[in-house]
């Protein structure tokens, strides 16, 4: 098995294919081109916490394949600007958006978003970074370059899936940080850092048990279309990917890695 798994190339990669779509209905219910631990109707929960209005400008970081994007430029009648370092995820949200007919409100760009950002200071009205925030060193950098870049009064929500909260084996982090670049930390070391970079903060939400379900959603659609999916991914890849959706799985469901929600405000004055 290899030691890594690429879950986004293959994510972002097939797409299109029938399997996967499938496999993203099954495990979302909504499917709206999401590859995170986020549902349709967690999102709208999170538009409503922000207090999106229509005509707002939001940027996502780490915008994946875009659909997260366009879903929110169509529930809110936001703006979107959406920011990935992932070329297939991008060119498939272009795709998206050009079969859509939110052109003119949802940009995608490639970007590295582990860097200082290309925006002015304050110009966008709020910001969402969805189970990406594991994924991103030096993040008390780039949680001050996410206060430059809000306006005063913006708001921010964002989600760490691996929020260390129990015992774990080393096998266990090894297979859950087999897809790429993880940074696990404790409680209360974002609020931390969140507050340093100068943010206001909301009580912390735990959304473990969605991480769970969705985690196990996965796997067993995935299963059920072992076959075909062996085919797009090559066996060493499905194999791997089976086991991270496993381990993810286990470890929510015992919450000895938990997922956390945290809301914050640039201070308006």
């Amino acid at each position: 098995m290899p030691s890594s798994v690429d879950l986004y190339g293959t994510a972002y990669g097939n797409f299109a294919t029938r399997a996967v779509e499938e496999v993203r209905k099954e495990t979302y219910g909504e499917d709206f081109g999401q590859s995170s631990w986020v549902t349709g109707d967690e999102y709208r929960r999170f538009f409503q916490l922000l207090g999106l209005r229509a005509g707002e400008h939001v940027l996502d970081v780490g915008c994946g394949s875009g659909g997260p994007a366009l879903f929110l430029a169509r529930e809110t009648s936001c703006r979107v600007t959406g920011v990935d370092i992932s070329e297939p995820g991008i060119e498939a949200g272009q795709a998206l958006a050009r079969q859509s007919d939110l052109q003119n409100a949802v940009t995608l760009r490639r970007a590295d978003v582990c860097e200082p950002l290309e925006f002015a200071e304050g110009e966008f009205d709020a910001l969402v970074c969805m189970d990406v925030l594991c994924h991103l060193a030096n993040r008390g950098y780039l949680f001050k370059d996410w206060h430059r870049v809000l306006r005063p009064g913006g708001r921010l929500v964002v989600t760490d899936p691996v929020v260390v909260t129990g015992l774990v084996a080393k096998e266990e982090l090894a297979s859950r940080s087999s897809t790429g670049h993880f940074e696990f930390c404790p409680p209360g070391m974002n609020e931390r850092l969140l507050r340093e970079a100068g943010f206001e903060l909301e009580p912390t939400a735990d959304a473990t048990d969605q991480e769970a379900i969705v985690s196990g959603r996965w796997h067993d659609a995935r299963e059920k279309r072992a076959a075909e999916l062996t085919r797009l991914e090559g066996a060493e890849t499905y194999t791997g990917l089976q086991k991270f959706l496993a381990t993810v799985r286990r470890l929510c469901a015992e919450h000895r890695l938990s997922r956390h929600v945290y809301l914050a405000r640039k201070p308006s004055h």
